[in-house]
């Protein structure tokens, strides 16, 4: 019988050689070349050589692990984590920033095939104002694991810091793991998230059975003494305060309620430098009216509203947009407008439409607009500011502005997530018609 090589077919090999690396790809993995074509090795550097071992060995790549490191890179930096490595939630802490901004900028401008403009950057450290921490119990050491996944795995690392959260939440790690580890109902607990918010940190702790007297008084003490607001999740679509305010944050000087579960961005330096930037790229006059298409609760929408004769905000989450719209009550803005739209649907025959619009912003999910793009082309704004999580869908959705006569005029990277794998960008595009 004739057997066919499938390109899929995964071939092992522990085929040992000694390599140079040349590029570091947007994952933290060090790229060389063997036998003409890609060999990504995690953990090595531009500039360095290794010997390591070929683990996989496929027509169009091949990765490898690292044997021996025979030559460390100037750019090599010692990881303030004492679980990287291990942890799954950092990919670049042996790169210093400059070279991880370089590589994901280098990244951004292939994808969209000109040069990167700018990167905005905050502090590369104590950075992340939100976290979700997996909690298990494990019968065998009788002791409560917390933490996140390991890299390529499902197992926890217990961990006992993360110098990418911010500092009010990392000093809070080791007393909350002992409050978990003493509840009755340890043995039921899925997980824990952390918030720092404008006005504090929150914490919401998921339990899946109920949580004796006992135990809501602990974790209500442990809340006060931490001066932090508790949520307790039964359910996962159910959320219980138990202490604690409304949580909020700013945008543009403004204020911003959101409920514990709702999207807020991870990086606050980044998001405040983001918003300043789309302001000042789409030029927004005291006459304009603007178009915020995925608005959220208003992130970008209301500070627009501070300088525009009108703002339109469409989201297609109903509870968003009823935050939204209490977020601009609570900010005294009367000039903006929300609406719960299916954005795949034409927002061009919506009668908030009809009078067209000077600028848009948007901001979609991972999955991009491409079902949006000819609805915007249809409007014929003067300026578009494409806000994207991913600069694969962003490149896609660009060809339909690019092809309907409009010109990138500004790209930048946004490190939003220093020392890890993510790359989000910011484009400008210009209508000169």
């Amino acid at each position: 019988m004739a057997q066919f090589y499938s390109a899929k077919r995964r071939v092992t090999t522990r085929q040992k050689i000694t390599v140079t690396v040349n590029d570091l790809d947007p994952f933290g993995q060090g790229v060389a070349r063997h036998n003409g074509k890609a060999l990504f090795i995690p953990g090595l550097l531009p500039t360095e050589t290794a010997e390591i071992t070929l683990k996989e060995d496929k027509r169009q790549f091949a990765r490898g692990e690292v044997s021996r490191r025979l030559s460390d890179s100037p750019e090599r930096v010692a990881p303030l984590c004492p679980h990287f490595g291990i942890c799954g939630g950092c990919q670049q802490q042996h790169a210093s920033v400059a070279l991880q901004q370089r590589s994901k900028s280098a990244a951004l401008a292939r994808l969209m095939k000109r040069d990167v403009n700018e990167v905005i950057a905050a502090e590369p450290w104590a950075y992340r104002r939100r976290a979700r921490l997996s909690l298990s119990w494990q019968p065998k050491t009788q002791r409560l694991e917390m933490g996140f996944r390991k890299a390529g795995d499902s197992d926890i690392v217990n961990v006992t810091r993360c110098p990418v959260l911010v500092h009010r939440l990392d000093a809070l790690l080791p007393a909350l793991r002992d409050c978990l580890a003493g509840l009755k109902a340890v043995r039921h607990l899925g997980h824990v998230e952390l918030v720092e918010a404008g006005n504090g940190p929150l914490m919401v702790l998921r339990h899946t059975a109920a949580l004796s007297a006992e135990d809501k008084d602990k974790l209500e003490r442990f809340s006060h003494s931490q001066k932090l607001a508790l949520f307790l999740a039964p359910q996962s679509e159910i959320l219980e305060q138990v202490s604690g305010e409304s949580p909020w944050y700013s945008s543009d000087g403004l204020r911003l309620s959101f409920s514990p579960r709702d999207f807020i961005q991870v990086n606050d330096g980044v998001n405040q430098q983001m918003v300043a930037r789309a302001l000042a790229w789409l030029d927004v006059q005291p006459g304009d009216r603007v178009l915020d298409l995925f608005c959220g609760m208003g992130n970008f929408t209301l500070p627009l509203a501070k300088r525009a004769a009108e703002v339109v905000g469409v989201e297609g989450v109903a509870d968003l947009v009823a935050k939204a719209q209490e977020n601009a009550r609570q900010n005294g803005l009367q000039n903006v407008t929300f609406f719960h739209e299916n954005l795949e649907d034409d927002v061009t025959k919506q009668p908030w439409a009809n009078h067209g619009f000077d600028k848009v912003l948007l901001d979609p999910a991972r999955a991009g607009a491409a079902g949006v793009m000819q609805h915007i082309i249809k409007l014929s704004p003067g300026r578009v500011v494409y806000v994207s999580c991913n600069p694969a869908t962003l490149a896609r959705d660009s060809e339909a502005l690019l092809s309907a006569g409009y010109q990138i005029q500004r790209l930048a990277m946004l490190d939003m997530f220093p020392h890890t794998g993510h790359l989000e960008s910011m484009v400008l595009f210009v209508n000169h018609k």
